[in-house]
């Protein structure tokens, strides 16, 4: 069974001045906090729900994909 480390999470700063983490290969999968911390934190809750939302119908978490990060020009 898959774990949250196996995953990339991006922590991006929200325009309210929270921090937005998620895991880009799986829908729904994001949460929220005050700190970057507090956020995945919050994210390791979601993960787990979501986890077992998949395992009760008999799917599998999907295979983590290459992150590319780059700035427009």
């Amino acid at each position: 069974m898959k774990s949250l480390q196996d995953y990339i999470i991006v922590i991006r700063p929200d325009n309210n001045g929270t921090f937005v983490p998620y895991i880009p290969v799986i829908s729904g999968c994001h949460a929220w906090g005050q700190t970057p911390d507090e956020a995945r934190a919050e994210l390791v809750y979601v993960f787990e729900m979501i986890q077992e939302e998949y395992k009760e119908q008999g799917r599998s978490l999907p295979e983590d994909v290459e992150l590319v990060i780059t700035n427009a020009s």
